[in-house]
């Protein structure tokens, strides 16, 4: 899979040479690259910015640097998919993440200010597929952040990023339901023990447990997504 990622602050993306990722990038199951969008500008300034039209707080990313940047990442053939992070998009959630795992190329938008001319996102519909993507109610400085919790989100359900594909399957939300509460050894610390059940070596009534765990956890946790 290639990821790009355009940004004035690529710094944040560093984070991905870190742990599972950065070892995928090394194996090249990973294809990441961030890019600059003010290596995309002709000042002396590299101006990225300026004020909106009809007035309003703030300042709002141009559309020219995006433009060129849009040009010189997209392949010519449609094929990429161009997520831009803001907080008016849908939600992000796991089964936007395996929607994205599937796709050959990812390019991350990310926003900062007030956010980007409406044109720019315009004019990358012409060029790919266009996703306005959010990671939750609220509003961040920039999107890199949200680029990041997403790409590893996506990442990690690419084959052979994770070691042990098993270990996908009974996480939070795979299937609807919050995780189970997970213990390890020692049996006994500091007066808390582990649940009976989990060292009673019956596998069915493990599995049971962890069910009916699940379903305890999610009701009193995130009942809306019992509602769904």
């Amino acid at each position: 899979m290639r990821i790009d990622a355009i940004s004035i602050f690529t710094e944040y993306f560093n984070a991905l040479d870190l742990s599972l990722l950065g070892k995928a990038r090394e194996n090249h199951i990973l294809d990441f690259n961030a890019h600059n969008l003010r290596d995309y500008t002709h000042d002396k300034h590299h101006t990225v910015d300026d004020s909106p039209y009809g007035g309003g707080a703030g300042m709002l990313m141009k559309p020219e640097p995006w433009g060129e940047a849009l040009d010189a990442i997209l392949p010519a053939d449609g094929s990429a998919t161009v997520i831009f992070t803001s907080p008016a998009g849908e939600v992000f959630k796991q089964a936007t993440a395996h929607e994205f795992a599937a796709k050959e190329h990812l390019v991350f938008a990310c926003g900062r200010y007030e956010g980007i001319d409406q044109r720019v996102v315009d004019y990358a519909a012409t060029k790919a597929e266009v996703r306005l993507v959010s990671i939750g109610d609220y509003v961040l400085n920039g999107g890199e952040v949200a680029a990041i919790a997403m790409i590893e989100a996506i990442a990690r359900l690419v084959p052979g990023v994770i070691g042990n594909a098993e270990s996908l399957i009974e996480e939070s939300h795979s299937n609807g339901l919050l995780e189970y509460p997970s213990y390890t050894k020692p049996a006994t610390w500091r007066g808390l023990d582990v649940p009976a059940v989990l060292l009673s070596g019956n596998h069915a009534a493990i599995a049971a447990w962890r069910q009916e765990q699940q379903l305890e956890r999610t009701k009193r946790v995130r009942p809306d997504l019992l509602s769904d």
